[in-house]
C-alpha cells in the first residue's frame, strides 16, 4: 500500500511539473520557412515586458503605403542575456527588420533579428540572426 502511494505521488508530481510546459504556444502562427526583410522601418513603440517584448514599427509596403507592424521577441530576461536593454530601440529609430511573418499575411510576426542604423544587429532570444539569412541570403519583401 505504501509503495502504491509513493508511486501515485511521484506520478502526480511529474505531471504537475510537465503539463504546464505544453501550455506555451510556440511559434506555430508564424511562417518559419522564410524571413521577410522590412527595410527603413521606423520604431513607434518598444514594450519591454513579460512574457514577450514587442516592437511596433511602420514600414512601407511594395506599393509605397505605410503599414503598421507588431513584432514579438523573447522575454526581457532572455533578451538581456544576448545584449538587449530596455533602451535598445526607441520610437523614431530607423531599423531593418528580419521577421517571420504571420501565416495569415497580416503585418505581425516574430523577429529573427534587427539591424540598427549604425549597422549593429540584435537577434531574438529564439536563436534568430545566425542562420545565414542576412542581406545576402534572404529575400526582401519590400
Amino acid at each position: 500500500m505504501k509503495a502504491r502511494l509513493v508511486a501515485f505521488l511521484s506520478l502526480a508530481g511529474v505531471l504537475a511539473v510537465c503539463l504546464p510546459m505544453f501550455a506555451h504556444h510556440g511559434n506555430v502562427a508564424y511562417d518559419e520557412s522564410k524571413v521577410v526583410i522590412l527595410k527603413s522601418a521606423t520604431v513607434t513603440k518598444f514594450a519591454w515586458a513579460n512574457p514577450h517584448s514587442i516592437i511596433t514599427f511602420d514600414a512601407k509596403n511594395d506599393k509605397g503605403q505605410v503599414e503598421h507592424w507588431a513584432a514579438e521577441l523573447g522575454s526581457p530576461s532572455a533578451l538581456t542575456l544576448i545584449g538587449w536593454t530596455k533602451v535598445s530601440v526607441q520610437p523614431g529609430d530607423a531599423i531593418t527588420v528580419y521577421i517571420h511573418q504571420s501565416k495569415t499575411g497580416n503585418p505581425v510576426g516574430r523577429i529573427d533579428h534587427i539591424v540598427l542604423a549604425d549597422g549593429s544587429s540584435l537577434r531574438d532570444s529564439s536563436g534568430g540572426g545566425d542562420r545565414g539569412d542576412g542581406p545576402s541570403g534572404a529575400g526582401s519583401k519590400y
